[in-house]
């Protein structure tokens, strides 16, 4: 065998993800009874993880001249962080409607008035495209220093034929030019646009359907739709969603995160790889979600909007794992409810707002949040075959990772073995 192209090692944890199910996502116990090795070590050939264990295992043969060796010492090392939820490609900000929310303003009513998710669109179809590149490029850097190593990007800033496409089509070009993979998903059914608002919810998705959607063949994998008050009621999502399922997308929901509408358990029925938000859904639900789908369909929970948006409802994680529904974590990243790239927050409010361990908060970001966007088998644990997609950081042990509230861990980042 030939030597080693990379080994981190005397880690003092190396979190592998790895020891539960292989066929379906973490759920119940086996989210906090994934294995750790005590002292161990990572090794790589090329962009692919070889051989993973404890020191004594090492054979000290492999590793030759050309072999680059990371001192772990007293370290974590663990997966690549995977971000899957976030809406990376968008115009201008929306600072001045962060000033009104603490006013007293809600989400709803700036929405209402044509601000929020529609201030955003107007900004984004007034971008050139470079712009709009430029801008996705500046944030997956910013991600990748937080260790994210695979992201979802999702469209719904510009409720357009030309415009939707433009943003796909910048999260792919983003994907390509630097380390961080890129994953779109077309989410043109954000809210009903300006152009529709005479005409309706349900004119909008037959327009989407019809014009759009075909132009989207290979260039995104999943279709999302927002179900709420506001944006599009619970029938006319479902009628969506089973269209797009027919064409071929993955499916994805925002749902219950204002209001308690039904979305989750209707997209889970129609087989959606993810729910998200989940605020409003009820254990109760989730438990029946649990069981309809076998634990395969994924509960991605978001904790930095209710935070940021000074909301006291934040979805019932605990309950959730124990109905053994399987849940992930993300950080929502867009310019009107979550403006913030740091996963690492978003584990720790998940620990102190919605119930979870430190191993279930990192298990949730890693190993399910690639199940959530359907890459679970190239990222998300530390296993030879997998992507060597693999951070190092200078704390010491699990529990430490969510304990250091809002601090970035990340030392070091390796994107396909190569040092970020």
């Amino acid at each position: 065998m030939p030597p080693y192209s990379l080994v981190i090692q005397h880690a003092a944890q190396v979190l592998t993800m790895a020891g539960g199910p292989t066929d379906r996502p973490l759920a119940g116990p086996e989210l906090s009874n994934w294995t750790i090795i005590e002292h161990g070590y990572v090794a790589c050939e090329g962009d692919t993880i070889i051989a993973v264990g404890p020191m004594s295992e090492l054979n000290p043969a492999h590793i030759g001249p050309e072999t680059r060796v990371i001192d772990a010492t007293g370290r974590v090392a663990m997966p690549g962080l995977v971000e899957c939820h976030t809406h990376l490609v968008f115009g201008g900000n929306r600072a001045d409607e962060f000033e009104r929310k603490l006013g007293g303003e809600s989400y709803l009513d700036i929405l209402a008035g044509g601000g929020g998710i529609l201030s955003t669109v107007r900004a984004t179809r007034a971008a050139s495209e470079a712009d709009l590149l430029a801008n996705a490029l500046h944030h997956l850097a910013g991600f990748c220093r937080y260790g994210v190593t695979t992201l979802e990007a999702k469209s719904g800033y510009g409720l357009d034929h030309a415009t939707e496409l433009r943003l796909v089509r910048v999260a792919r070009e983003a994907g390509r030019q630097q380390p961080v993979r890129v994953v779109p998903t077309f989410l043109g059914a954000h809210v009903v646009p300006p152009e529709f608002k005479a005409a309706g919810p349900r004119a909008y998705v037959d327009f989407l359907l019809r014009e759009v959607l075909s132009d989207l063949k290979g260039e995104a994998a999943f279709v999302d739709i927002f179900c709420e008050e506001g944006a599009f009621p619970l029938a006319i999502s479902r009628y969506y969603l089973e269209q797009a399922h027919k064409m071929g997308f993955g499916l994805k929901i925002h749902a219950e995160q204002l209001h308690d509408l039904g979305g989750c358990e209707m997209a889970a029925e129609l087989g959606a790889t993810s729910i998200d938000h989940c605020d409003y859904l009820t254990p109760a639900a989730a438990a029946r979600i649990a069981a309809h789908t076998s634990g395969r369909t994924v509960a991605v929970l978001l904790p930095l909007v209710p935070l940021f948006l000074r909301q006291d409802k934040y979805a019932a994680g605990r309950e959730f794992i124990e109905a053994g529904l399987p849940v992930a974590l993300s950080t929502d990243f867009n310019p009107g409810s979550c403006p913030s790239k740091n996963l690492w927050l978003a584990q720790s409010i998940a620990c102190l707002k919605m119930g979870f361990t430190p191993k279930e908060a990192v298990a949730a970001a890693t190993l399910n949040a690639a199940w959530a966007i359907a890459q679970q088998h190239d990222c998300g644990s530390l296993e030879p075959g997998k992507r060597a997609d693999i951070l190092v950081l200078s704390v010491g042990s699990v529990a430490e990772i969510p304990y250091w509230l809002g601090e970035n861990p990340v030392r070091d980042v390796f994107i396909g073995g190569e040092l970020v």
